[in-house]
């Protein structure tokens, strides 16, 4: 194992660190390293809270920030984060509008966000994310998992509460747009975590692992590696058949990379994609390509299709000022 780090131990801190004083201007690291919070609260405004086990970045403290979330819980490495941090977050981003929980789809994150919303005394609302159309149970989950498309829940429901939009209304256009969602995803190569100091699987120099989780639990299955063309072709066809009739719908295409893939690859993916959706009659709107919830190290992408009408393609559009997506302002 080759990473830049002095000890497994601290990895997460001392990233942390280096985060909070990178972007020093529009965030603030909580006591303990507990949450990233942004730094210029809103009083009166609904605070969305995110978070979930490190190794996904920029997901999720790289989207604290204007138009998307006020706070995120980093758990150790694939780690939920503690009740005790995801309660002391809440408590500190609330300015008396209430709070908006963003929680992925795996057993240990619903378990501790559900038990830090029963602590909490203010009102207290949660989005569950679920739009991998890969596996309905596996590893971490029981149901369908939340990946990528966890990202465009945040941004929409972001800039929805920036524009003042009340809790209940949060809550409910935030489980519009998981369930306009649906992605999947395909590894080439497993991460290391790196307190295990090793592969967290085995795959061959001429395989994939298709349907693949982001923390690198099991997929559909493991078949010999194939041309990108056929790749997308069967991932499109698997979130399309889980769709129905998507012909005349205008979308967003995200095509995700997991940390070790390289831009070019990423943009030929979304080519590849683009095209078949296309073919089906989707207008593809809006496009985002880059790797944003990632795998550590590991070589793979993923590809989500996420269905906008008006009111999610406004708050799409609007402005948004964090580490890891920027436009508008």
């Amino acid at each position: 194992m080759k990473k830049f780090m002095n000890d497994a131990g601290a990895i997460l801190t001392q990233s942390l660190d280096g985060f909070a004083t990178a972007h020093a201007d529009i965030l603030t690291l909580g006591g303990d390293h507990k949450f990233i919070r942004r730094k210029a609260l809103r009083p009166g405004k609904v605070a969305l809270l995110s978070g979930g086990g490190s190794g996904h970045e920029p997901l999720h403290a790289g989207f604290v920030g204007h138009g998307m979330l006020d706070a995120a819980c980093p758990g150790q490495v694939f780690t939920s984060p503690t009740p005790d941090q995801i309660l002391e977050a809440a408590v500190e981003v609330d300015t008396g509008a209430g709070v908006l929980l963003i929680v992925k789809n795996y057993e240990g994150d619903v378990m501790n966000f559900e038990m830090a919303a029963e602590m909490a005394s203010g009102p207290i609302a949660r989005v569950l994310t679920n739009d991998d159309v890969a596996v309905e149970n596996s590893t971490y989950t029981t149901g369908r998992r939340g990946v990528a498309g966890t990202l465009v829940v945040e941004k929409i429901a972001g800039a929805a509460a920036e524009a003042g939009m009340g809790l209940e209304a949060l809550k409910a256009l935030g489980d519009t747009v998981n369930g306009a969602t649906r992605s999947m995803g395909v590894a080439l190569t497993s991460c290391t975590v790196p307190a295990a100091g090793k592969p967290t699987f085995d795959i061959g120099p001429d395989e994939m692992e298709f349907g693949v989780g982001i923390h690198g639990e099991p997929g559909r299955r493991r078949d010999r590696l194939r041309p990108a063309d056929a790749i997308a072709e069967e991932i499109c066809e698997a979130i399309a058949k889980d769709f129905g009739d998507i012909s005349g719908k205008r979308a967003l295409l995200f095509v995700n990379g997991f940390g070790a893939t390289p831009a070019m690859e990423l943009y030929l993916m979304y080519g590849a994609a683009r095209k078949l959706f296309e073919s089906r009659g989707v207008s593809v709107v809006r496009s985002l390509v880059g790797s944003y919830v990632t795998s550590l190290d590991m070589a793979g992408c993923s590809v989500t299709l996420s269905l906008l009408d008006d009111q999610a393609l406004k708050y799409w559009d609007a402005p948004v000022h964090t580490a890891g997506l920027r436009w508008g302002m």
